[in-house]
């Protein structure tokens, strides 16, 4: 195979690796290893979790019901603001119905309506908690399904405040007490929330902490742009697993685990509940109506006797997917931003991006600095590569000649061209191999600019006002398209009639696809493309020269 043919190949399999991963994920992703649910030992419902094996009497075991809520039930709403956040907890078990991101707005064109990422009404998503008394016991605490009472409608973090609380109460007629309590934290997406139980009844109570995630499966998909939306997991063992909603429709997960955390996750935002770390977890997921699905965990079994108190802490991190803060919460969770299988590569480049932003003060000059800074790194490998285009480019007329004298001889032809590579010193892997070597880097840099929140409407210059988002006016994905049409020129021209038309089309198929993808990206192929060509162009000059 010469080395026209690998070059196509290279091109061809980058665009088809884009899309294929689109499709699998999409369509016939794998399915996790996720076991069969433990039987349910609560009330009927069927958004409740079940208890962990062995909590519960056999005798009383009985199998989850199989009715279908038709719709989100609400009770009343407590609105809170802070400098992060706007948002709304529902009196119905003290549910986070609604998230407004303050610093995010929805658009570039409406600064002044923030970004929803929490809803329980279009596309819902919202986070849950509550206590599953142990089967058998006659005092009962609340679900998310019980009401709460607060002593206020609103709330607010004041000026000069470092934190706010927002109490609910629960009174249960065996004696119960139950107040459940969020403390959101200044310049945090961090979010406390813990549970005070107060046993001034006469019987003990016996039972769990839960913390779970609904969400609605949305059927929208990119083709051109594909980010993954749904459900994880971290536990010790298997590290970060995307459990994904077919995955939840497919069969119901049971896993145990000391710590660890579960997340909904979507493009540059997650809401994730991390428990207490070294307790012992049992992890689940459900398939509930109306296309939700939902994921969560249950904390070990807890007492609290007569006339005692116990306090049960949570955790929930509602906002954007910013590496630097996620790594402060907790182990794993900068992993939702999904850097993909070269993520060991794209980790550098993300802090080399963030390191020259902080002195530039502009994404897009940052995202073209460091190409710059990438293609010095890989000077010499460009070089090679080169290199070796220009010495096939001046053997073309002797390849052309051989052509015409070995038009029915395909052995002899292909002897000749190694004895011609021979004589010339011409590796004819040459042009493709350092190409390859860089593959992977320029790949990592890909997926790294796709999923950086940082980009999310992040002006650069002129009409480019949100790197995020596509060109308004093409004229990158154009720019972009002209510069793989002069590096064609610049590379030797296919022997075959074939191969020569599949090089020319692909500059037009390369700029279809990117009309569609974010500006900051198309940025990134633009400079890459441009200073290929300058180097290219300066090192096929000298080789040209020599005798």
């Amino acid at each position: 195979m010469d080395f026209q043919r690998l070059i196509i190949f290279a091109a061809l399999s980058f665009t088809i690796l884009m899309i294929w991963e689109a499709w699998q994920n999409d369509y016939v992703r794998p399915k996790q290893s996720v076991e069969a649910v433990a039987t349910s030992a609560n009330s009927g419902r069927e958004d409740l979790p079940g208890l962990p094996k062995g909590d519960m009497p056999e005798a009383t075991a009985v199998d989850a019901p199989t009715a279908m809520i038709q719709q989100v039930k609400s009770g009343n709403r407590i609105s809170v603001t802070t400098d992060n956040y706007r948002l709304e907890i529902d009196t119905l078990g003290g549910d986070l119905r609604r998230v407004d991101l303050l610093d995010y707005p929805v658009a570039k064109d409406q600064p002044e309506t923030p970004f929803r990422l929490m809803d329980d009404e279009k596309e819902a998503f919202f986070a849950q908690s509550g206590l599953l008394t142990v089967n058998g016991e006659s005092n009962s605490a609340p679900t998310h399904h019980d009401i709460f009472s607060a002593a206020a409608n609103n709330y607010s973090l004041k000026e000069g405040e470092d934190s706010l609380e927002v109490e609910l109460k629960w009174q249960g007629e065996g004696g119960l007490e139950v107040t459940k309590i969020y403390r959101f934290h200044r310049d945090s997406y961090l979010i406390d929330v813990d549970y005070l139980i107060k046993n001034a009844g006469k019987e003990r109570w016996q039972g769990h902490l839960y913390h779970q995630l609904q969400r609605q499966k949305s059927e929208q998909s990119n083709m051109f742009m594909y980010t993954y939306t749904g459900g994880v997991l971290y536990t010790d063992a298997e590290k970060y697993e995307k459990i994904t909603f077919d995955d939840m429709a497919d069969r119901n997960l049971n896993r145990s685990n000391t710590g660890g955390w579960v997340a909904m996750i979507q493009h540059y935002f997650l809401g994730a509940w991390i428990p207490p770390q070294d307790e012992k977890i049992n992890y689940y997921t459900k398939q509930g109506s109306n296309n939700r699905y939902i994921i969560g965990g249950v904390g070990e079994k807890q007492v609290v006797n007569s006339g005692e108190s116990i306090r049960l802490k949570g955790q929930l991190f509602v906002g954007p997917k910013i590496p630097a803060q996620l790594e402060a919460v907790t182990q794993g969770l900068e992993l939702t931003v999904d850097f993909g299988f070269l993520t060991i590569i794209a980790k550098p480049l993300y802090w080399m991006l963030n390191l020259i932003h902080g002195l530039i003060g502009n994404w897009g000059f940052a995202i073209i600095l460091l190409t710059v800074m990438i293609k010095a790194v890989f000077y010499k490998l460009s070089e090679t590569s080169y290199k070796s285009m220009a010495h096939m480019r001046k053997v073309q007329p002797k390849l052309k000649a051989m052509k015409e004298r070995y038009k029915d001889d395909k052995q002899g032809m292909n002897q000749a061209m190694m004895k011609l590579y021979k004589e010339e010193k011409i590796n004819p892997l040459g042009g493709c191999l350092p190409i390859l070597v860089q593959m992977p880097v320029f790949i990592a840099l890909y997926w790294m600019l796709m999923e950086s929140v940082e980009m999310r409407q992040a002006p650069f210059m002129l009409w480019i006002q949100d790197l995020s988002a596509a060109d308004p006016y093409f004229v990158l994905p154009l720019i972009m398209g002209i510069t793989m049409l002069i590096q064609q020129k610049l590379n030797p021209t296919p022997m075959d009639p074939m191969q020569a038309k599949v090089m020319m089309i692909l500059p037009i198929v390369f700029t279809v696809f990117f009309a569609f993808f974010p500006a900051g990206l198309v940025l990134y192929w633009v400079v890459n493309n441009t200073l290929s060509i300058l180097q290219q162009w300066y090192i096929t000059r000298i080789v040209i020269a020599e005798k």
